[in-house]
């Protein structure tokens, strides 16, 4: 060991937030805490490890293919998943960042699978599930001669199981959860995160079909399927189906939506069975019980002279494949069922980080065709080049071994060594690491400031920007200052309008470039591309559902979108202006009531709730702004009816103070209790639930499902019409709660770009 140690020399460069972040998360600790490596230390000890494989394919020495490991880690131009990092060479020895887990129609195996998502969360992985062969909501149980409580309650089941483990203390599950969109508790799975206090350890998608597709345009019914025996047991209408999913993912982000029978189309072992589910964020579709190692190459590390050094990239390709195919042999698996089907298929997944780095570096726009075609072009490279590794491993190792079954012999390939190859994951903390912009997502700021001791706030400045600047003659403190108060150059008239061009950010993008950007990836991806495509807080319905009908248009395999703000946590700007909040709102409209007028005038609405009738009047003012509300139960007296009563005269104080209709819609929507009514959009969750919904109706302002016209279907011609202009404003976001920088959304997880935190990492 300390023979090859000796070897392996080279220093690496890490930036001041790629150290706290490995310190933190990666580097080895004693039982009391205290870190017994360096970051060199850590990058050996990976080295070494991961090498050691080669002595089962006739290699006794190993220090060639350390050097080679340790090299292309050291220089950052690669980076293998978080598990790897943190666990290779240690006890744990757990490597894998993504499983699949099967969610069988029988109690005894549903709770199976919960033991199953304990120990993989425990070793640090995170899991994905398809709760679409459960049987739907009160269908016939005939063992107990009861009802089923439907996939939804058995959700919140892994979500509960998945709150109380802690992973190591380095990592904290994170779940994929899809249903398919014929199964016939759809609509209940569609609005089950319209609550964003439920499931929070949950990203969920809806499964969807070609032929529900085809429905949504020709505008017809389709089929519900009742898993138990797949025979239909009613239908719906496509299209207020699609457009549920729209609005939803609108509000709040979830659900996304996975296109199943394209991945399937693409399943390199088909004989092995049907793909029914992906990792956590959505990149990864796996069978039940694989697991997928993953690793990205920092392709901003190969620009020379204006252009990329190709021989270099094929190298270090070649050298990632060879690495992530000794994972899968030197991985400690959680349970048997996953060693034996991982090591049948051997999929890995050889990605990109640092593309808007390698973008700016070459001046070219993210939303350009130049980047566009540069995208394919690229992605085909690694294609072409991770299959070519592949093959030759296999000369000397031997095809995965599901390969004479599987999808290549008919292509022409005779070895082959993996059944998958390439991926595009978002990278998270390991772009920290590598100092690069995550995975192919844009910008997200050029510039912001962090919070730091004593209430300090400190300037960090995008570095190739930073350089870029520099070398202009154009850099000085205030005008950094100026660009972190809004994080984007769209305003900043003392740049020239090519470098703001360059340096665009994710809320400048047009959603449309966004969706261009993914294709044009996944066009030469065998496995799925990890992308969020970002909509300002002004974007509309419309916009939404016109990049879900672009994504399935152009060949996407998935699509995952977030509308800025649209969450309660999400409550900071990117610079220094703030706007009051809620709480704030409401506290001072409390110390100053109104006095009530002799005369009102008012409207009265029936809210059917699990307790009963509740009805709800709301009188107005003479400016027909909402003055006072009265609540009443079908049935005089009770628990209910006081607090519902209670409910009213607190809502009261807030309209006498004027306070807006919107602040207690906000407050009380969502709520729920255990006496529910209705179901899917029209489902009242309690009492308090029902008294904001009847504000809502009153001011005129219900939430209904829209129709889609035929033209909103007419992608080709969204397509025609797109253009570069690009939409303005402020970034907004959240706030690290470590470190109070800022946190971009990606793929369903906050991520913090200055400390490296994440809910799901």
């Amino acid at each position: 060991m300390e023979e090859i140690k000796s070897i392996l020399v080279d220093e690496p460069v890490l930036s001041s937030n790629a150290i706290t972040v490995l310190k933190k998360r990666y580097l080895k600790r004693d039982a009391d805490g205290n870190l017994l490596e360096t970051p060199k230390e850590m990058f050996q000890r990976v080295a070494i490890n991961i090498a050691q494989a080669d002595k089962n394919y006739g290699s006794e020495d190993i220090k060639d293919t350390a050097k080679k490991f340790y090299d292309i880690m050291v220089s950052l131009k690669f980076l293998p998943n978080s598990p790897t990092l943190m666990n290779a060479g240690k006890d744990l020895q757990q490597l894998s960042a993504c499983f699949v887990l099967p969610v069988e129609d029988s109690l005894d195996k549903i709770f199976e699978a919960v033991k199953y998502t304990a120990l993989i969360h425990k070793s640090g992985g995170g899991t994905g599930f398809s709760f679409s062969r459960l049987r739907p909501k009160d269908d016939v149980v005939k063992t107990t001669k009861g009802v089923s409580s439907g996939p939804i309650s058995f959700i919140s089941v892994f979500d509960a199981a998945t709150e109380v483990i802690k992973q190591g203390g380095t990592r904290r599950g994170a779940n994929m959860g899809i249903l398919r969109v014929d199964h016939p508790d759809i609509m209940d799975f569609i609005y089950a995160k319209k609550d964003k206090s439920k499931l929070t350890n949950f990203n969920l998608s809806v499964a969807i079909t070609e032929e529900f597709m085809e429905a949504v345009e020709s505008n017809k019914n389709y089929d519900l399927l009742n898993p138990r025996n797949k025979k239909p047991c009613g239908s719906l209408n496509a299209k207020e189906v699609f457009e549920s999913m729209v609005k939803l993912a609108w509000e709040g982000g979830d659900p996304g939506i996975i296109f199943l029978d394209r991945i399937n189309k693409n399943n390199p072992t088909p004989n092995e069975g049907e793909i029914e589910s992906t990792n956590p964020c959505g990149e990864q579709p796996l069978l039940p019980y694989e697991s997928c190692n993953l690793g990205s190459i920092n392709v901003a590390k190969f620009v020379k002279n204006n252009d990329i050094d190709w021989n270099e990239l094929k190298y270090v390709i070649h050298t990632s494949v060879h690495f992530l195919d000794n994972v899968i042999d030197m991985n400690r698996y959680p349970i048997p069922e996953i060693e034996k089907m991982t090591k049948k298929n051997r999929k890995i997944g050889l990605g990109i980080m640092g593309w808007a780095d390698l973008l700016a570096l070459l001046k070219i726009p993210y939303n350009s065709y130049e980047a566009i075609d540069l995208a394919e072009k690229i992605m085909k490279f690694f294609q072409d080049e991770s299959r070519a590794a592949s093959s030759k491993l296999a000369e000397k190792r031997g095809n995965f071994p599901n390969f004479e079954e599987s999808i290549y012999p008919k292509m022409g390939f005779k070895y082959l060594r993996n059944a998958t190859t390439t991926t595009i994951a978002p990278t998270g903390t390991i772009s920290i690491i590598g100092s690069a912009s995550s995975g192919v997502e844009p910008y997200f700021a050029i510039a912001f400031y962090r919070n730091v001791m004593d209430n300090t706030k400190l300037v960090e400045v995008n570095p190739i920007f930073k350089e870029t600047v520099k070398d202009m003659g154009l850099y000085t403190e205030e005008l950094m200052e100026k660009i972190a108060e809004k994080g984007i150059l769209n305003d900043i008239t003392e740049l020239p309008e090519k470098i703001r061009k360059i340096f665009v950010t994710a809320h400048e993008i047009s959603p449309i470039w966004h969706v261009r950007m993914q294709a044009a990836f996944q066009k030469y991806t065998d496995n799925a591309v990890s992308k969020t495509v970002n909509f300002s807080h002004d974007a509309t319905i419309d916009d939404v559902r016109n990049v879900y009908l672009l994504a399935y248009k152009l060949g996407c395999k998935g699509i995952t979108i977030y509308r800025d703000g649209c969450r309660d946590d999400q409550v900071i700007n990117i610079g220094t202006k703030t706007e009051p909040t809620i709480a704030e709102q409401e506290l001072k409209a409390i110390f100053q009531p109104r006095p009530r007028p002799k005369v009102l005038y008012g409207k009265t609405i029936e809210m059917m709730t699990g307790c009963g009738k509740l009805y709800v009047t709301i009188n107005s003012d003479e400016k027909g702004e909402p003055f006072e509300v009265f609540t009443s139960m079908g049935k005089a007296g009770g628990c209910a009816q006081s607090q519902c009563e209670a409910i009213g005269r607190l809502i009261s104080i807030v309209f006498r103070s004027g306070g807006a209709p919107e602040i207690i819609i906000k407050q009380l929507k969502g709520i729920s209790c255990h006496m529910k009514f209705g179901f899917g959009p029209n489902q009242v969750l309690s009492c308090a639930d029902a008294v904001a919904k009847a504000i809502e109706k009153a001011v005129n302002n219900p939430v209904e499902i829209r129709v889609i016209d035929q033209e909103a279907i007419t992608v080709d011609k969204l397509l025609e019409n797109a253009n570069n202009e690009e939409e303005n404003g402020t970034v907004k976001n959240g706030a690290c709660p470590e470190c109070g920088g800022p946190i971009q959304y990606l793929e369903g997880c906050d991520v913090c770009y200055s400390c490296g935190y994440s809910h799901c990492s």
